[in-house]
This record gives structure tokens, C-alpha cells and sequence, in this order.
């Protein structure tokens, strides 16, 4: 079949408020995990943290004025609990098919 892909993360239906300052858009870059009223992927600054950016380098990256230290944190906050529960321990229903095959 002519551009049959196969997507590994659904696009939402509608509109997502994941928080403050992060939303899941089906009109805006294909329904992608982005910081409000900007084309800015929160992976993509998530990427930059784990590589060790500091946040003000980052935020002078995507554009000083577009992203804020509080979206910033906000990004970490959902991410960290995606995984874990208020005690620090990884919630089950997080691990799904995320977790690599031990080789």
C-alpha cells in the first residue's frame, strides 16, 4: 500500500489539556505533545535536559519569550508521574511496552 505507516501513538480526537502549559492538539503538528501557543515538541526539550542544557540555554533556543521556566518544570512534573506514584516507586500501568527487552 502506497504510504501505509503504521502509527505507534494515536492522534487525539480533540483538544488535550495535559496541564498549564502542555497540550496535545490534532491541529497542531499532528496532534504531537507540544507547549501552548507554540510549535515547541516537549520531547524535543526534554531531549535537551537529558543532554544537559541548562534551562535558560533552552529557553533561549526555542525562542526566548515562547517557553518559561514554569513549562519547563511542568514538562518534568508530568513526566516523572507518568512513572511514579507519591512515594517514588514506578506505577504499573506506566510500564506497558516501554520498558527494553532485557538482551
Amino acid at each position: 500500500m502506497k504510504n501505509a505507516r503504521k502509527r505507534s501513538t494515536p492522534r487525539p480526537a480533540e483538544r488535550i489539556e495535559l496541564g498549564q502549559h502542555i497540550v496535545a492538539d490534532p491541529k497542531v503538528c499532528h496532534g504531537k505533545v507540544t507547549f501552548k501557543g507554540t510549535r515547541i515538541f516537549v520531547s524535543d526539550v526534554l531531549d535537551d535536559i537529558e543532554s544537559g542544557l541548562s534551562w535558560d540555554f533552552i529557553i533561549r533556543r526555542w525562542g526566548g519569550g515562547k517557553l518559561t521556566r514554569a513549562a519547563i518544570a511542568e514538562a518534568l512534573r508530568l513526566s516523572r508521574t507518568t512513572w511514579l506514584d507519591d512515594r517514588g516507586r514506578l506505577v504499573p500501568r506506566s510500564l506497558g511496552s516501554r520498558l527494553p527487552s532485557a538482551a
